[in-house]
C-alpha cells in the first residue's frame, strides 16, 4: 500500500477538471474577473443550496465572521466591547472575527463527546454585554440545539453560524407535536422562502429539515481549497436572511461602498473573484454526492476501529449516514482521541498514513491571546491535547479506507 494523504487535492479536483477548465476558461474570454456573471450566478445558487434569503462571496472564511460582526457594529446592533460567546475549542479565526471589531469573546467549553459548544454550559456566561452566540459547527456537525435558540430568543441574541467546516450539513428540527406546524418548535421559525434540501426544493413550510448556514441570524462560509466545498485558493460567504444586514456586508467587503466611488463606511477589499466562483459553482452541483461518500467513510471507521487506547467521535445524531441526508454530518474531519496521540501520529506516519492534528494549541494558550494564557479550560485543553485526525476525503478507496483501519488498530 502506498502512502496515503490526509487529503487528496489533486485527486478531488481532477473528477471536475474538464468542467473546472471550461469554467475557468470562460472567464478569462469574458474579460470580466470581479463582481460578473459568475459571482451572481454562484451567490444564486449557494443561496438555494443553503436555504437562506442572501448570499454575499467574500474573499476568505475569517472576512465573512469578520463582515457579519462589522455589521452588526454599523447597524448599532453592537458596539465596541460588547461580548459575543464563543467556543473555546474552536479554530482561532472565529475568535479573531471577534476581537477584529473590538467585540470581547467569552469562551464556553464543548461537549467532551461532540466536541460541539455546550448548551449547558451557555447560560451563566451571559452577561447584560452579550450580544451574540456564535455557534461553530466543528469538524461537520451541526452545532445547533433547540436550547441554544430558547437562549438566544430569551436574551434578545444575534445566532453567528461559523459553517467554515461544515457545508452540506443538516439540522433535523424535533418532530411537532400532532398537528403542530408552521415552526412553532424551532428557536427560529422558517420563513417561506426557505428551501427543504429533502423535497428537490420545493417550498420549504413548517419543521423539517434545515441546512446549517441558514439556521441562525447569519452566517460565515469558507471555501479554501481543503474543506467540503473548496475553491483553488481562498474564498468564503456570508449567508443570512437580513435584507439589511446583507447589503452592509456588501458594500464593507467592497471598500464601504454601495455605489461606485461613493463611500458610506470605511470598509475593505474583500471579494470572491469571478474564477474562484466559477469553479464553486461546478463543484457545488457534486457536493452533496462528495459529502455522502465522506459519511460512508466515517461509517466504516466507527464500526471497525477497535482500539483501546482510542475514542471515536460521538456523532448525534448517528442516523443520516448510508443514504439519507437528514440530520447528516458532513465530516469534514473525522477527529479520533487518545492519550498516546503523539505516539500513534509517529506510528501512523512510519506506516505511510498522514495525519493532522486540529489543533495542537487551544486558542486561550497562544502567544497573540496573552491577555487568555491564564484561562483554564479541562475539557478544551484535553481535546487540544488528545486529537488527531485520519485521512477523510470523498476519493479514498476502499482497499485504503480498510487499510487505515487495519493499521489503527495494530497500534
Amino acid at each position: 500500500m502506498q502512502n496515503i494523504k490526509f487529503l487528496d487535492l489533486q485527486k478531488i479536483n481532477a473528477q471536475y477538471e474538464a468542467e473546472i477548465k471550461e469554467a475557468v476558461n470562460r472567464v478569462i474570454d469574458s474579460g470580466w474577473y470581479l463582481q460578473g456573471k459568475e459571482n451572481e450566478s454562484f451567490e444564486a445558487n449557494y443561496t438555494n443550496y443553503i436555504g437562506s434569503k442572501h448570499c454575499i462571496g467574500v474573499a476568505n472564511g475569517l472576512d465573512a465572521l469578520i463582515w457579519i460582526l462589522r455589521a452588526y457594529i454599523e447597524m448599532g446592533v453592537m458596539q465596541e466591547g460588547d461580548e459575543v460567546i464563543v467556543p473555546a475549542n474552536t479554530y482561532i479565526a472565529s475568535i479573531l472575527a471577534i476581537t477584529e471589531n473590538n467585540l470581547k469573546p467569552v469562551l464556553v467549553e464543548p461537549d467532551l463527546h461532540t466536541y460541539q459548544l455546550d448548551e449547558n454550559l451557555i447560560e451563566q456566561a451571559i452577561t447584560p454585554q452579550t450580544k451574540a452566540i456564535m455557534i461553530v459547527h466543528l469538524y461537520g456537525q451541526c452545532a445547533y440545539t433547540e436550547k441554544i435558540g430558547e437562549l438566544c430568543k430569551k436574551y434578545n441574541l444575534k445566532l453567528i453560524e461559523d459553517n467554515a467546516q461544515a457545508v452540506g450539513c443538516i439540522y433535523s428540527a424535533p418532530q411537532p407535536p400532532k398537528g403542530g406546524v408552521n415552526g412553532t418548535n424551532l428557536a427560529f421559525p422558517v420563513d417561506e422562502h426557505k428551501r427543504s434540501p429533502n423535497t428537490n426544493n420545493s417550498p420549504f413550510r413548517g419543521l423539517g429539515s434545515l441546512r446549517t448556514g441558514s439556521i441562525g441570524d447569519a452566517a460565515g462560509h469558507s471555501f479554501y481549497p481543503g474543506k467540503n466545498l473548496g475553491a483553488l485558493g481562498d474564498g468564503g460567504a456570508v449567508t443570512t436572511d437580513d435584507d439589511e444586514l446583507a447589503k452592509v456586508v456588501r458594500a464593507l467587503a467592497n471598500y464601504g461602498s454601495l455605489q461606485k466611488y461613493v463611500f458610506k463606511y470605511t470598509g475593505r477589499n474583500s471579494r470572491l473573484d469571478e474564477i474562484q466562483a466559477a469553479l464553486l459553482d461546478v463543484k457545488l452541483k457534486y457536493l452533496d454526492e462528495d459529502n455522502e461518500k465522506r459519511r460512508q467513510v466515517a461509517r466504516y471507521y466507527i464500526e471497525n476501529i477497535n482500539h483501546p487506547d482510542i475514542i471515536l467521535p460521538t456523532i448525534s445524531p448517528f442516523r443520516g449516514l448510508g443514504g439519507s441526508l437528514e440530520g447528516s454530518h458532513v465530516f469534514h474531519l473525522f477527529p479520533i482521541r487518545t492519550k498516546r496521540r503523539d505516539e500513534l501520529q509517529r506510528y501512523l506516519t512510519e506506516k505511510g498514513i498522514q495525519t493532522l492534528i486540529h489543533y495542537p494549541i487551544a486558542p486561550h494558550k497562544q502567544e497573540c491571546y496573552k491577555e487568555f494564557n491564564y484561562l483554564s479550560f479541562p475539557i478544551t485543553e484535553q481535546i487540544h491535547n488528545e486529537e488527531l485526525s485520519l485521512p477523510m476525503s470523498p476519493v479514498m478507496t476502499e482497499e485504503e479506507v480498510h487499510h487505515v483501519v487495519d493499521i489503527v488498530n495494530r497500534f
